[in-house]
Protein backbone atom coordinates (compact mmCIF):
# COMPACT_ATOMS: atom_id res chain seq x y z
CA UNK A 1 0.00 0.00 0.00
CA UNK A 2 2.83 2.37 0.83
CA UNK A 3 4.21 2.43 -2.71
CA UNK A 4 0.88 3.18 -4.37
CA UNK A 5 -0.10 5.82 -1.81
CA UNK A 6 3.32 7.47 -1.94
CA UNK A 7 3.13 7.68 -5.73
CA UNK A 8 -0.25 9.40 -5.48
CA UNK A 9 1.06 11.84 -2.87
CA UNK A 10 4.10 12.78 -4.94
CA UNK A 11 1.83 13.44 -7.93
CA UNK A 12 -0.29 15.63 -5.69
CA UNK A 13 2.80 17.53 -4.58
CA UNK A 14 3.38 18.72 -8.13
CA UNK A 15 -0.28 19.44 -8.82
CA UNK A 16 -0.58 21.48 -5.62
CA UNK A 17 2.50 23.47 -6.58
CA UNK A 18 1.16 24.24 -10.04
CA UNK A 19 -2.23 25.13 -8.57
CA UNK A 20 -0.47 27.56 -6.24
CA UNK A 21 1.14 29.28 -9.22
CA UNK A 22 -2.24 29.56 -10.93
CA UNK A 23 -3.89 30.81 -7.73
CA UNK A 24 -1.36 33.66 -7.52
CA UNK A 25 -2.53 34.85 -10.92
CA UNK A 26 -6.28 34.20 -10.70
CA UNK A 27 -7.18 35.17 -7.15
CA UNK A 28 -7.07 38.38 -5.20
CA UNK A 29 -5.18 36.63 -2.41
CA UNK A 30 -1.67 37.78 -1.62
CA UNK A 31 1.25 35.59 -2.63
CA UNK A 32 2.00 34.99 1.05
CA UNK A 33 -1.53 33.73 1.72
CA UNK A 34 -1.49 31.49 -1.35
CA UNK A 35 1.82 29.90 -0.43
CA UNK A 36 0.90 29.57 3.24
CA UNK A 37 -1.99 27.34 2.20
CA UNK A 38 -0.59 25.61 -0.88
CA UNK A 39 2.92 25.33 0.59
CA UNK A 40 1.54 23.69 3.72
CA UNK A 41 -0.38 21.21 1.56
CA UNK A 42 2.78 20.46 -0.44
CA UNK A 43 4.80 19.82 2.72
CA UNK A 44 1.99 17.67 4.12
CA UNK A 45 1.91 15.53 0.98
CA UNK A 46 5.64 14.84 1.22
CA UNK A 47 5.54 14.18 4.97
CA UNK A 48 2.66 11.76 4.48
CA UNK A 49 4.87 9.67 2.18
CA UNK A 50 7.09 8.88 5.15
CA UNK A 51 4.21 8.42 7.58
CA UNK A 52 2.18 5.89 5.60
CA UNK A 53 3.07 2.99 7.88
CA UNK A 54 1.84 4.88 10.96
CA UNK A 55 -1.71 4.84 12.29
CA UNK A 56 -3.85 7.72 11.09
CA UNK A 57 -1.80 8.44 7.97
CA UNK A 58 -4.51 7.20 5.60
CA UNK A 59 -7.09 9.38 7.35
CA UNK A 60 -4.75 12.37 7.12
CA UNK A 61 -4.41 11.55 3.42
CA UNK A 62 -8.20 11.72 3.10
CA UNK A 63 -8.12 15.14 4.77
CA UNK A 64 -5.58 16.23 2.18
CA UNK A 65 -7.88 14.98 -0.59
CA UNK A 66 -10.77 17.00 0.81
CA UNK A 67 -8.54 20.08 1.04
CA UNK A 68 -7.45 19.55 -2.55
CA UNK A 69 -11.06 19.45 -3.71
CA UNK A 70 -11.93 22.51 -1.64
CA UNK A 71 -9.06 24.42 -3.25
CA UNK A 72 -11.38 24.52 -6.26
CA UNK A 73 -12.92 27.61 -4.71
CA UNK A 74 -9.65 29.40 -5.50
CA UNK A 75 -8.68 27.55 -8.69
CA UNK A 76 -11.86 26.08 -10.25
CA UNK A 77 -9.99 23.35 -12.13
CA UNK A 78 -9.00 21.90 -8.75
CA UNK A 79 -12.55 20.62 -8.23
CA UNK A 80 -11.89 18.22 -11.09
CA UNK A 81 -8.24 17.48 -10.29
CA UNK A 82 -9.02 17.06 -6.59
CA UNK A 83 -11.74 14.56 -7.41
CA UNK A 84 -9.36 12.68 -9.70
CA UNK A 85 -6.71 12.49 -6.99
CA UNK A 86 -9.31 11.46 -4.40
CA UNK A 87 -10.19 8.57 -6.74
CA UNK A 88 -6.51 7.70 -7.08
CA UNK A 89 -6.11 7.86 -3.31
CA UNK A 90 -9.05 5.49 -2.85
CA UNK A 91 -7.61 3.09 -5.44
CA UNK A 92 -4.15 3.27 -3.86
CA UNK A 93 -5.50 2.44 -0.41
CA UNK A 94 -7.98 -0.20 -1.61
CA UNK A 95 -5.74 -2.09 -4.01
CA UNK A 96 -2.64 -1.50 -1.91
CA UNK A 97 -4.27 -3.31 1.01
CA UNK A 98 -5.21 -6.19 -1.28
CA UNK A 99 -1.61 -6.45 -2.50
CA UNK A 100 -0.39 -6.43 1.11
CA UNK A 101 -2.82 -9.25 1.97
CA UNK A 102 -1.62 -11.33 -0.99
CA UNK A 103 2.02 -10.78 -0.01
CA UNK A 104 1.28 -11.79 3.58
CA UNK A 105 -0.54 -14.94 2.42
CA UNK A 106 2.38 -15.92 0.18
CA UNK A 107 4.88 -15.30 2.96
CA UNK A 108 2.81 -17.45 5.32
CA UNK A 109 2.62 -20.20 2.71
CA UNK A 110 6.38 -20.10 2.18
CA UNK A 111 7.01 -20.42 5.92
CA UNK A 112 4.53 -23.27 6.27
CA UNK A 113 5.37 -26.95 6.88
CA UNK A 114 7.81 -28.51 4.47
CA UNK A 115 9.37 -25.22 3.45
CA UNK A 116 12.68 -25.88 5.21
CA UNK A 117 15.46 -27.06 2.94
CA UNK A 118 16.65 -30.63 3.56
CA UNK A 119 19.96 -30.93 5.38
CA UNK A 120 22.87 -31.95 3.22
CA UNK A 121 24.73 -34.87 4.45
Amino acid sequence: MRTLCASTLIGEFFIIGFAGLVAMQLSELSAGAVWAVFGTAMVLSVLLCGMLSRPGAVQLGWALQIGLILSGFVVPLMFFLGACFAGLWWASVHFGRKVDEIKAARAAADEGPGSAAPAAG
